[in-house]
């Protein structure tokens, strides 16, 4: 037996292991600082990219092990790690607690799997001098924004993420559109990091406070708050893409390389949720209910709005941008919830919408990030992203098609994949809303539930056109009949990802419990633990209101699957004819007749064009005997880019023409100009309160 007060030895090493975590994980980001030096040294090396990318991905693989052997076997508390750098009177903190490391593990198992596939598809790579070096660098900025434990850290490691991931956006800066891209990007960073520091400064107030820990025992007065939800909304929303400070992400994601758009899309949106929730969940202090109001309203906008934009684009990495729109409104939709019920002392139900929206982080990561590997690989095969120019890769691609099949249920939210079980978790939090006692959270919950079954709905629609457009029918250029396989490294980061996806949706109750500690300091509450309920199901609430068990659901589709092959082979005609493909009774027709990606949205596009779109459509039809060609053109504008930015880019045009006399001032003009605005400083300070 052991003697009472002393602590057994596996519990010392435990906790030994707690307090080298953070000095593990900053050792792993120094390593990808050198490799970055050593991609700008090894960049025209042929031995370049299999260094860079292959000691990312080792790298990024034990990192991500580590953080979640520190999720699942945390002992005690955190323990935090103060360097001597940043500012001066507070040093650089770094911290890792359940939030930070459940993200370290979306984080770094993205980072495994872009840096995989990059050692493959990387080889096509036409400017790797542009690539090599800022790659390792945005892969170090996006551990250190989670390691941060003060504002400054913070900020620093915020903004070392937004400007290695533009460079990556310019790194084929001669395509057409991608300066543009790269422009626009940098602007709505620097934006959202402006938003993030004045949010930092509200919660450290007079006291200059900036260590988190701080923060959180000198909770600010509601007014304070209110101005802080705000601006860590404005600031994470904009990496994020939170309508409508979404612009840059459908110009940014298809302008990087393929690796690189799966990293921004998949996990550098998910630091930002990181970011919103390190702030208003455990920085901010107790929520007012009204909080949740905001957010739900913006997740349910986001979610519908970036859906009803990819039904009607064409080319498949913008398609797959604004699905990025769509689910980040759906996350954020979870965590309003969590805010409703959190400030309504319902902790049950703060946890299961809370644990909804950390589950559909991690389910986002893993198929976006599939997707855009398979784009990737139709895009290194053929040379085109318009999906009308493709079709027919499923011969010349198989395996390319069905880990973007599975990617494709999976973002569809279709069992038994991971997207159902987040999505089915969210919508069991919206049943319990009509326990909350606001009215307005009663009218508005089952509105935003109505708005993501409608997203839902419309996600699986845009998935058969971006699937059945690009991977059946026939070839509509040549580049489509000149396409072959991926690589191998390709394809495993694509397989293991659908490999993934699987196990998170049949085997959900694992990851449930695994995101236990990230709830409770949060939420003050977790779930029930799901891993000892029988057949491996989970249950939400109670056995009485619902419950799911993905594994039933996996084996049934598989074994009605088997023995319907198994009836069709045996009991169909054995006698095999062929003949040639024909198109309503003439044989081998021409692509030209097949069923468009246009084509297929335009029933969609004549429901909610003509609201969100300003939909125009135009047919010019020629009189009998005349030769010239039938033309049919549709116009669509994006209205949040002419009503919110245009607006602002001439108010900002005219204002610099007019401040344009101040570049000319003499030099005892700038001094004077330089008094009175140290002057009316000095007397704004002395009347502050």
């Amino acid at each position: 037996m052991r003697r009472a007060g002393r602590t057994s030895p596996s519990a010392r090493s435990l906790a030994l292991v707690r307090v080298a975590m953070p000095a593990l994980f900053l050792a792993g980001v120094a390593g990808f600082l050198v490799l970055g030096i050593l991609g700008l040294a090894l960049a025209r090396h042929a031995g370049g990219r299999p260094v860079v990318y292959g000691a990312s991905a080792a790298l990024s693989a034990i990192l991500c092990l580590v953080a979640a052997y520190d999720l699942i076997a945390a002992v005690g508390p955190s323990h935090e790690l103060v360097l001597p750098l940043g500012l001066p009177w507070i040093g650089a903190h770094f911290r890792i607690d359940a939030l930070s490391a459940a993200f370290l593990v979306v984080v770094n198992l993205g980072a495994g799997a872009a840096s995989l596939f990059g050692l493959g598809d990387g080889r096509h790579e036409e400017a790797p001098e542009r690539v090599l070096p800022f790659y390792p660098l945005f892969l170090a900025g996006m551990n250190l924004v989670v390691l941060a434990a003060d504002a400054f850290t913070f900020l620093f490691a915020w903004e070392l993420m937004s400007l290695a991931s533009w460079a990556l956006v310019l790194a084929h800066h001669r395509a057409a559109g991608n300066v543009r891209a790269g422009y626009v990007y940098l602007m709505m960073a620097g934006f959202g990091t402006l938003m993030l520091v004045l949010a930092f400064g509200l919660l450290a107030g007079h006291a200059g406070t900036y260590e988190f820990g701080m923060m959180r025992v000198s909770a600010p007065g509601a007014l304070v708050a209110g101005a802080v939800l705000g601006l860590a909304l404005l600031g994470a929303g904009s990496k994020a893409g939170l309508v409508p400070l979404h612009v840059w992400l459908p110009l940014a994601h298809p302008a990087a390389p393929s690796h690189v758009s799966a990293l921004m899309s998949g996990v550098m949106t998910k630091v930002a949720v990181y970011g919103f929730v390190r702030i208003v969940f455990d920085l901010l202090g107790p929520p007012d209910w009204w909080w949740s109001m905001v957010v739900l309203a913006l997740g349910g906008i986001t979610a519908v709005l970036g859906v009803l934009y990819a039904l009607m684009q064409h080319d498949l990495k913008r398609l797959l941008a604004y699905h990025t729109v769509e689910n980040i409104g759906i996350i954020f939709a979870g965590l309003g919830l969590a805010l409703a019920f959190k400030a309504n002392a319902m902790p049950a139900a703060a946890a299961l919408a809370l644990t909804g929206a950390l589950f559909h982080v991690l389910n986002h990561m893993l198929f976006k990030s599939l997707l855009f590997f398979g784009s990737g690989a139709v895009l290194s095969a053929t040379g085109e992203r318009d999906m009308e120019r493709l079709g027919g890769l499923i011969g010349a691609m198989p395996l390319t098609a069905f880990a973007f099949l599975a990617g494709s249920l999976a973002i569809s939210a279709l069992p038994p994949l991971n997207g159902f079980v987040s999505e089915w978790l969210i919508f069991q939090a919206i049943l319990l809303s009509p326990a909350l006692p606001q009215w307005g959270l009663k009218l508005m919950v089952p509105a935003i539930g109505a708005m993501l079954a409608l997203s839902a709905a419309l996600a699986a629609a845009c998935f058969v056109k971006a699937f059945g457009v690009t991977f059946l029918g026939r070839g509509r250029s040549g580049a489509a009949g000149r396409a072959r396989e991926a690589d191998r490294f390709s394809l495993a980061a694509m397989l293991a990802l659908v490999g993934l996806c699987v196990l998170c949706g049949i085997l959900p109750g694992f990851v449930i419990d695994a995101l236990a500690p990230v709830a409770q300091p949060l939420v003050g509450g977790h779930m029930p633990a799901q891993a000892g309920i029988q057949w491996l199901s989970i249950v939400p609430v109670e056995e009485s209101r619902s419950s799911y068990n993905g594994l039933l659901v996996f084996l049934f589709i598989a074994v009605a699957a088997w023995l319907s092959a198994v009836a069709v082979h045996r009991w169909a005609s054995r006698a095999v004819r062929r003949g040639p493909a024909w198109d309503c009774g003439f044989p081998d027709a021409s692509p030209a007749t097949e069923y468009t990606a246009g084509s297929f949205a335009q029933p969609i596009r004549r429901v909610f064009g003509t609201l969100v779109f300003r939909a125009r459509e135009s047919v010019d039809m020629p009189a009998p005997g005349d030769m010239r060609p039938a033309r049919f053109e549709v116009q669509l504008r994006d209205l949040i880019w002419e009503l919110v930015y245009v607006p602002i880019s001439d108010a900002v045009g005219a204002i610099a023409t007019r401040l344009n006399f101040v570049q000319f001032l003499t030099i005892q003009r700038y001094l004077a100009l330089v008094f009175v605005s140290l002057v009316g400083l000095l007397v704004a300070l002395a009347v502050a309160p």
